[in-house]
This record gives C-alpha cells, sequence and structure tokens, in this order.
C-alpha cells in the first residue's frame, strides 16, 4: 500500500458521506474530465507489484509467482508497476524517477506500465550486468506483444520469464496472451450520461448507507489502527522507499559463508570463462569473438571490485555488524552481476563455437597441441633438474612437482581425445553430443597443462634473473653503508649473512634479494643523502618489480590449477597483490611511489600462495582415501571437471556445467 493511501483511508464517521459528495461534485463538473496523472511514487512494501489501478484482478497471484521464481532462481528481483499514465514525462523518464525514490540496485529491475497510454517503460542499473540489446530483446518479444492485447499480466509474467530465459542462455519467448480490460483504470465520465446518474445514483445511496455504518466502523478502524502503528513500532521506523527491504536478515555467519562461496565460484567461472575463450579465439579469431570477452572482462572487474571489499572487511579491525553486513551484501552482488553476465552470453558462445558440428576440426587440433606439448613437460624437468644442485631446496619448491601436475593433466587430456575420437567413430554413427563433452574436458586439462610447464619454466628465468639482480643490490648495499656515519646493526647483520649465503654455494636468490634489498634501504635512510639514494633506490624499484612479478605469477599459477582445493581468502589476497602490482608498474609512477606498491604485492602474493598450500594439503589428506586416478584426481583437482565429472565451460554458476548429452 503506497503512503498516500495509508494516510487517507478510511477513519472517521462522516468521511463516506463526504467522499461520496466530493465524487458527485466532480462527476457533475461542466468541464471536460481529465485524465489522472501518477507521479513516480514508492513501490509496494508488500512485494514486487504495485497495481494502483486493479490491472490485475484475479492474476495477481500468477504474477507474484513468476516475480518470485526469477528472484530465486537468479537473485534478481523484477518491479511491477501499474499506473494510469506518466504525468507528461517520457516514459523511461518516469521509470527512472521511480527506481532512484526507491533505491533500486543493480540487481532490480522497474517495469513501468501506464495503462490509459499503453505504453510501458523498463529501468535498469548501468551496473546491472544487463546489457541494453539484451533489456530490447526482452521487451520487443516479451512484453510489448502482451500490452498489445491488453493482457496486464501477462506482461509481466513475459517480463520475469524473459530475463530468466537470458540468464540461463536461453531464446526469450512470448508469454502466452490472455487478453483483459483495455483501460482497467477507467476513465472519468461525462455528466449527462446513463452511466453517470447511475454514479450519481450509487453515491447517494454509499452516503446514507455511510451515516449508517460509520459509527460501528469507526471504533474498529481506530482500533486497527492502533495495532498497526504498535506493529510498525516494534519493528521500527522504514523508509517508504525501503520499506520493501523490512524482512528478516540472514545470519551474519551465514551472510560470510554465502560471500566466501560466491567469491570461489564466481572465480573458478571467470578464469574457466577466460579459458575456453583462448581457445574460441584461437578458433574463431579475436573479432568474432569480442562480445565474450567483453563479458569475461565486465565479470572479471566485478569480481575484482568484491575481492577488494573482502580485503577491505579483512583489513577493518573490530568491523560493526552494520558495515560488515553491508559489505558482505555488496560481495554477492557484484559476484551475482558476473555471473550474470556470463550466464546471458553461455548460449551465444555456444552457438559460435558450435562443438558438436565442429567436433572433428576440434579434435585435430586438441591433438596436435597435446603432442607439441609432451616434449616441452620433460624439458621442464630436466631443467629443474639441472637447476638444482646450485639452488636451495625452497627456490624451487613452488614449482617442484608441476612437471609430475604436468604430464597428469596431459594424461587426462590424452584419454578425453581418445574418447571424443570414439564417439565420433563409433560403429552405430557419430555421438557428437559425447565428443564435444570429451572435448571441453581434454581443452581444459590441456590449459592447465601448459600452464603448468610454463610456470616450471619462468621460475627457472626468474631465479636467474634474481641471481644477476643481487650482484648489483650487493653494490648498491656497499655504497650505502659507506656513506652512512651510524649504520643500523640489524641491517648490517642482514648483509653479513646474506654474503655468507651466497658464498656457501646453494641459495634462494629470490629470497636473499629480497632481504639484501631491505637491508639496504634501511642504511640509505640512515645515510641521509637524498641525491646518492634516489639513484639506487630506481634499482631497488626495478629488483623488486622483478620480485613481486615473480611472486604474483606463481601464485595466480597455483590457484589456476588447483581451485578446487582453494578457498576465498588466498583468492582475496591474490586480487589485491594484483591490484597493488599493476600500482607499482603503472607508467609514470616515481620509483618512491612504486617501491610501497610492489612490496605489498609482493608480500600479499606470498600470503596467498602460503594459505593455498595449505589447502591443498588439507584436500589431499582428506580425500587420500578417496581418491580417484592420478589423471582423474589432478582434473578435479584443477576444476577441470566439475562434481557430476562433466567438464566446467564458459558461462557463469548457472551455465558452466551445462555441457552433457543430448
Amino acid at each position: 500500500m503506497t503512503r498516500l493511501l495509508r494516510r487517507y483511508r478510511p477513519g472517521a464517521p462522516g468521511l463516506c458521506l463526504f467522499s461520496a459528495l466530493l465524487a458527485l461534485f466532480a462527476l457533475l463538473l461542466p468541464a471536460a474530465a481529465v485524465a489522472r496523472a501518477d507521479a513516480p511514487l514508492d513501490l509496494d512494501a508488500r512485494g514486487g507489484i504495485t497495481d494502483t489501478v486493479g490491472a490485475l484482478g484475479h492474476r495477481r497471484i500468477q504474477v507474484e509467482t513468476a516475480l518470485n521464481r526469477l528472484h530465486a532462481t537468479h537473485r534478481l528481483r523484477l518491479f511491477v508497476t501499474y499506473v494510469h499514465d506518466f504525468s507528461g514525462r517520457l516514459g523511461h523518464d518516469w521509470a527512472d524517477a521511480t527506481a532512484d525514490r526507491n533505491g533500486l540496485g543493480p540487481h532490480d529491475v522497474l517495469l513501468a506500465i501506464a495503462t490509459y497510454q499503453h505504453q510501458f517503460a523498463v529501468s535498469v542499473a548501468p551496473d546491472s550486468g544487463i546489457r541494453p540489446e539484451q533489456i530490447n530483446q526482452v521487451a520487443a518479444i516479451a512484453i510489448a506483444p502482451a500490452l498489445a492485447q491488453h493482457d496486464w499480466a501477462g506482461a509481466a509474467i513475459g517480463a520475469a520469464d524473459g530475463y530468466a530465459a537470458l540468464l540461463t542462455g536461453q531464446p526469450v519467448r512470448a508469454p502466452v496472451i490472455i487478453p483483459g480490460r483495455s483501460d482497467p483504470g477507467g476513465g472519468a465520465l461525462l455528466p449527462g450520461s446513463r452511466r453517470v446518474w447511475a454514479s450519481v445514483a450509487a453515491g447517494l445511496a454509499l452516503c446514507a448507507l455511510g451515516l449508517h455504518l460509520g459509527s460501528r466502523r469507526a471504533g474498529r478502524l481506530r482500533r486497527e489502527e492502533r495495532e498497526e502503528q504498535e506493529r510498525l513500532a516494534a519493528a521500527g521506523s522504514t523508509t517508504p522507499g525501503l520499506a520493501r527491504l523490512a524482512q528478516p536478515l540472514t545470519p551474519l555467519p551465514d551472510l560470510e559463508a554465502e560471500a566466501a562461496r560466491n567469491l570461489v565460484e564466481t572465480d573458478d567461472a571467470v578464469r574457466t570463462s577466460a579459458e575456453e575463450l583462448a581457445f574460441a579465439i584461437a578458433q574463431l579469431g579475436e573479432r568474432a569473438t569480442q562480445p565474450f570477452a567483453e563479458a569475461v572482462g565486465y565479470a572479471r572487474g566485478e569480481l575484482a571490485d568484491a575481492f577488494r571489499l573482502r580485503m577491505r572487511l579483512d583489513e577493518t579491525p573490530a568491523p560493526d555488524p552494520e558495515f560488515r553486513r553491508h559489505t558482505l551484501d555488496e560481495i554477492c552482488s557484484r559476484c551475482t552481476s558476473a555471473n550474470r553476465r556470463l550466464d546471458a552470453e553461455s548460449s551465444a558462445f555456444d552457438r559460435l563455437r558450435d562443438l558438436r558440428n565442429q567436433a572433428a576440426a576440434v579434435l585435430r587440433t586438441a591433438d596436435e597441441a597435446a603432442q607439441a606439448l609432451a616434449p616441452r613437460v620433460g624439458a621442464a624437468r630436466q631443467a629443474l633438474d639441472d637447476l638444482a644442485p646450485r639452488c636451495a631446496p625452497d627456490a624451487l619448491a613452488p614449482v617442484a612437482t608441476y612437471p609430475g601436475e604436468a604430464r597428469d593433466r596431459l594424461t587426462f587430456a590424452t584419454a578425453a581425445l581418445a574418447e571424443a575420437r570414439r564417439a565420433l567413430n563409433g560403429a552405430l554413427g557419430e555421438d557428437t553430443a559425447r565428443a564435444a563433452v570429451s572435448l571441453r574436458a581434454a581443452e581444459g586439462a590441456l590449459s592447465q597443462a601448459r600452464t603448468l610447464t610454463t610456470a616450471a619454466l619462468r621460475r627457472i628465468r626468474e631465479i636467474q634473473g634474481a641471481e644477476r639482480g643481487l650482484r648489483s643490490a650487493l653494490v648498491d648495499a656497499a655504497a650505502a653503508r659507506e656513506q652512512t656515519r651510524h649504520p643500523p646493526p640489524d641491517a648490517l647483520a642482514e648483509l653479513d649473512l646474506a654474503r655468507k649465503e651466497v658464498r656457501g654455494g646453494r641459495y634462494d636468490p629470490l629470497a636473499v634479494l629480497r632481504r639484501v634489498d631491505a637491508a639496504a634501504a634501511g642504511l640509505d635512510a640512515a645515510a641521509g643523502d637524498p641525491a646518492a639514494a634516489g639513484h639506487r633506490e630506481r634499482g631497488r624499484a626495478a629488483r623488486a618489480l622483478l620480485l613481486a612479478r615473480a611472486e604474483v605469477a606463481g601464485a595466480r599459477d597455483f590457484i589456476t590449477t588447483h581451485r578446487g582445493a582453494v578457498g576465498s581468502r588466498a583468492r582475496t589476497r591474490l586480487a589485491e597483490a594484483e591490484r597493488h602490482l599493476a600500482r607499482g608498474r603503472s607508467p609514470g609512477r616515481s620509483p618512491g611511489a612504486a617501491l610501497p606498491a610492489l612490496r605489498r604485492a609482493d608480500a600479499l602474493a606470498r600470503q596467498a600462495r602460503a594459505l593455498a598450500d595449505f589447502e591443498v594439503a588439507e584436500f589431499d589428506a582428506a580425500t587420500a582415501d578417496r581418491r580417484p586416478t592420478r589423471a582423474l584426481g589432478g582434473a578435479l583437482l584443477g576444476g577441470i571437471v566439475l562434481a557430476g565429472l562433466l567438464p566446467a565451460t564458459f558461462g557463469g554458476g548457472a551455465t558452466r556445467g551445462r555441457l552433457a548429452g543430448p
């Protein structure tokens, strides 16, 4: 019920008589009647429907069911309002003003319908993840045909079902149309007609009846008013535009768990979508896949914002419950927006790749990739073995198992390709559906085998680069030592220890470089010579970039290829490390401004890797008794196949497991 109706409902014995006389006076005015004008209004607090003209009648429950189904399935709330007209405004201006007045957000859509004018407008937030062409598609197919035949309920049901179809990648369909009244609000009547005098007679009868019943109703209405005031007081005051939010709140621990689950699932969806997008680009080119690259970019941006909010929450000491709840709600909203965009593109992506009809060509390409990758895995293993005598075990530990894991992924991919080949060459004819499932699983495994192999070879280059950087870092540290009259003892002790490790033969160049530059920075701070320190600071910034880039890439590769076991904490720190790395390496940033960001990226990436290592070890321990074959276990650990052993595909949470049989 709107605020206006709550304020002026019957509450006094003589109000019926006054209302009837006022209506009679209005009806008998000689001037032509003027249609009502509805300004932007407060949406009904009871639900998603605000019907000021009685357009729905007995079909209201059907509309409520469609709206509730859309929200339960896709977390998208559709508000529908029926008014007489748009007050002389353009429809979209009226709808946007009403949405703003009621505080609708990125997961809310408003469908405004003016029954007298037979017009409608849709208001969607710019950051909703729903593109304008998709809104127009639902409007043209699911809303406009129903309104053309005065099916007011059918328009709302069609809109709800249309948005649901978009978000699951299905085609939008027109609703079943049941024609209704052309103007349910009822236009004003002209004096002198039989309808006018019938209304006058009814008004006079209402006056007499009102006088009789007024006194009896007054007491009851006053009691109801008191009860409603007591109920509102107990529930707390609610701003009219936000009254729709007055509902039981999710307990904070449950909301924490939901936010963590959303972050993990959305991160998985974005990573899988980016992986399959790379195969689509190789198959079809960048121009054909541009809309899907934009969808992945949008989802990645929403996810980055969600991770930033999670990190802010983690870094806030003792956040109050209201701040915590608001932040967790926003995290869930951002994740939903990212998934919605990917889900909306999944059907078009399938049509573009057309894995079933292109299975033979994709199989040939995947076979060639597997054959080219096998010797690289062996080369990575040999390169690590050759470097091991020169390095401390900690230097190679992050990638020591990668060649073996890459071989497991490659074994899984080879088996999946063989299954696809059998499906295409079966005695009973081609089974392209089964071939498509196997090919997608093989692609995911090949992508991770390539990532693991590349990471192992890159680690070797990073160690070699750190060895070269360490030599220049020790020279800078010695120069800073000479210019410092009172050097900090801990800095001197750190430099002496670093030199001993280097002379000892086996050491971790990355770790020693990090410590030497930290000690040299302490010496420069004590020296008080800005000119000389500035020159050395540029060198430290270049070496800090090497360290940060190495740690961020290492954490990213590990989480990508072990995402079936990694939770939200490690992913949050990786996302924050990537953000600081981007800040530190941005063009034009001075060494003094870049260094803190690069060091922060380095530290966060190492935290992310440590957390991920711990979670993978827990996963291995928990699944030791029921572990499948090494190849299949690696595919599950890497998120290549989902719980039902279906391959993960391009798409959000609602569609990424869709690839199955016919």
